[in-house]
């Protein structure tokens, strides 16, 4: 069997597919303070604390001790001069005319980044060698300093990684962590490679502590970690490079949809992962989109990562009324302790779950199969407080929050689809997370989209994505080369030793070495280009470019040499096989083909139907206002939107020609 587990800020979602026990989804409160005790009670639940079942976890640990600073103490070893690369940056600035922009934050100190005497070109000729004696000197100082992780960033060392061996063979035997930045981004582009191999040294301790725990609770061998570009590691590999796990939480949402829009021949697909916390964003056509580098927080990645775009907005994001006595939602959140208000734990403070109770569009009997109740009492007593300050009663804050945060996400899909230079006819919205089909209607008016899609359990469907995922390895390195044409034997030379350790990795997590798919890329520009065009490694590869550049900057130099930036490699296993119209259990319900009602939720005096999920049978179509209730999340179906159901197993909703909103 293999169970995927999903850690977000409110629930942590377990999916279990294949073995004897078929298909089974759990929903548990997160715990914020130590993330694996969700994680473990989960499995204690499930009956699989103790086995062999193959457990692969998206994680936020990297995420939020980034995000918050919690790192561990590192230090810097890097060529001389170049000690205050993490400060300097690049020239380019977030505010443009703002005159007192804040000072970047330090996390690795002065006295903490150090400069070795030595030089490497950048062909990876030795300029100037590295001094053993230096070395030397160098541990003992670091003997006395607090420090957990060393990074080991040198010029060049992309060309020619000599001297960071050197220093990491001698650091080994200290206790530290060492990062070199040549196996973490074989890269050029000096303070893009030193801020991911320091972030990475820097992430080495929390996530050891993490990953240490889980281990020893549930089992080392058993434990698999989602990587950031949508394939899971070891945990040993994880623990090594935890700055590939920074979106490890999004991407099993993606990857899953990937694989739904295949088998439901919809491959152009908005995804819409609204949990409790934020909403993840991502445009599919036809496969996962990946980039070759990412940002989280406005800083820079070298780390291969799918193409997901995160906002603070969620079933659990806090409304408040600002200094202008403007409505605002998030991106502060309640969490999973004490959460929203209606939860009944404490919570005073309203957010966008209050809200959806107040209009109705969540189940009467509670969430998670009526195990969670909610308290609509507490919903209105701080909505109340909220509309008493903004002049407004409890349903009209209610509707306010809801508007205020659909536009939020709004804004954020445009911005996302117009900046690739789509629109949105060709695409259809597939929504999931556990707030996602409450808010999937008014989006999709918003934006035009007149089909959405919601996959059967939303509420769980990227732990779903985990557990189908494949392994992977990554690799790149830059190689420069200037040609105006560039042979297959020449690339399969650069690829080579690349391909080879793929293989190596992916073949010891146990994939048949037979079935790996193995992906070749190559970053290509004009000579004097500061940006690349990356595309996969085929014949006539130069003529490719030529087009590609055309159709995206409107312009091709055909006469002038290309360069050859970066090569990289993709390794991955097989995904395991999943029929989504037999792998997902219906319940066997007969004469409930058009749905029936099992409750009512009121807001005002007006009633919503609610209607069982299990109760949906192909060929059933309804017309909203209705709510589709299911264990893991609400659907919450408008006026003027109809409902049917896909041969997946998927909700189909579609904008009836005319309606209104």
């Amino acid at each position: 069997m293999r169970v995927g587990v999903d850690t977000g800020g409110t629930f942590t979602d377990l999916v279990v597919t294949g073995g004897p026990g078929g298909f089974r989804v759990l929903k548990i409160r997160s715990t914020p303070s130590d993330p694996s005790r969700a994680v473990v009670e989960g499995l204690r639940r499930l009956g699989l604390l103790r086995g062999k079942d193959v457990i692969i976890h998206g994680t936020t640990v990297a995420t939020n001790a980034f995000l918050q600073r919690r790192l561990g103490r590192a230090a810097l070893l890097t060529t001389c001069g170049f000690e205050d690369v993490l400060v300097l940056g690049r020239q380019a600035r977030a505010e443009l005319y703002r005159l007192d922009a804040p000072a970047k934050a330090e996390w690795i100190t002065r006295g903490l980044r150090l400069g070795a005497p030595e030089r490497v070109g950048p062909r990876g000729e030795v300029i100037q060698a590295l001094d053993p004696r230096w070395i030397l000197k160098t541990i003992r100082r670091l003997r006395k300093l607090p420090i957990d992780a060393v990074a080991i960033c040198l010029i060049h060392s992309y060309a020619n990684p000599v001297h960071e061996r050197a220093l990491a063979s001698a650091l080994r035997g200290e206790g530290w962590h060492i990062s070199q930045s040549h196996r973490i981004a074989r890269e050029f582009r000096e303070f893009e490679r030193t801020f991911t191999t320091a972030a990475n040294a820097a992430l080495a301790e929390p996530m050891r502590n993490y990953l240490g725990k889980l281990r020893r609770r549930i089992g080392a061998q058993r434990l698999r970690v989602m990587g950031s570009s949508g394939g899971w590691m070891s945990s040993r590999h994880a623990q090594e490079l935890p700055v590939r796990t920074l979106l490890s939480g999004p991407a099993g949402g993606v990857t899953a949809a990937a694989r739904l829009g295949g088998a439901a021949s919809s491959p152009n697909l908005i995804t819409l992962d609204m949990g409790g916390t934020s909403t993840d964003l991502a445009v599919c056509q036809g496969e996962v989109p990946r980039a070759a580098r990412t940002h989280l927080a406005g800083m820079p990645f070298l780390i291969p990562a799918l193409e997901v775009h995160s906002i603070g907005a969620g079933g659990g994001s806090i409304a408040r009324c600002d200094a202008g006595g403007a409505l605002r939602v998030g991106p502060e959140s309640a969490g999973a302790d004490p959460g929203p208000a209606c939860y009944a734990r404490g919570g005073k403070l309203p957010t966008v779950t209050d809200a959806n109770l107040i209009l109705g569009r969540l189940p009467p009997g509670g969430l998670l199969g009526g195990s969670m109740p909610l308290d609509i009492r507490e919903a209105r007593s701080a909505l109340g407080r909220l509309g008493s300050e903004l002049g407004w009663g409890a349903e009209a804050t209610a509707l306010g929050i809801v508007r205020v945060v659909e536009s939020g996400v709004e804004n954020a899909i445009r911005s996302l689809v117009a900046g690739k230079g789509l629109t949105f006819p060709a695409f259809s919205l597939l929504v999931f997370g556990g707030a996602g089909g409450l808010h999937a209607c008014g989006l999709a008016r918003r934006l035009g989209i007149r089909r959405i899609l919601v996959p059967p359990d939303p509420g769980t469907f990227s732990a779903l994505g985990l557990a189908i995922s494949p392994c992977a390895w990554e690799a790149s390195r830059t190689v420069l080369r200037r040609s105006r044409v560039f042979g297959s034997r020449e690339m399969d030379r650069l690829t080579r030793e690349m391909i080879q350790k793929g293989r190596s990795a992916v073949g010891r997590s146990g994939a048949h070495r037979a079935r790996l798919r193995i992906v070749r890329e190559a970053d290509l520009r004009y000579e004097g280009q500061s940006h690349e065009l990356t595309l996969g490694i085929e014949p006539d590869l130069v003529e490719r470019f030529h087009r590609a550049h055309e159709s995206a900057f409107g312009y091709a130099r055909r006469g002038d040499a290309v360069e050859l930036v970066t090569v990289r490699v993709r390794v991955e296993s097989a995904a395991p096989h999943f029929d989504w119209k037999l792998d997902i259990p219906r319940a066997q319900s007969s004469g409930l083909g058009r749905g029936k009602p099992m409750g009512v939720a009121r807001s005002g005096g007006r009633g919503v139907a609610c209607i069982p999920r299990q109760s949906l049978r192909p060929g059933a179509q309804l017309r909203g206002p209705i709510l589709v209730e299911e264990y893991s999340a609400t659907t919450y179906v408008a006026a003027g939107f109809e409902l049917s159901v896909g041969r997946c197993g998927e909700l189909v909703l579609q904008s009836l020609p005319g309606a209104r909103g």
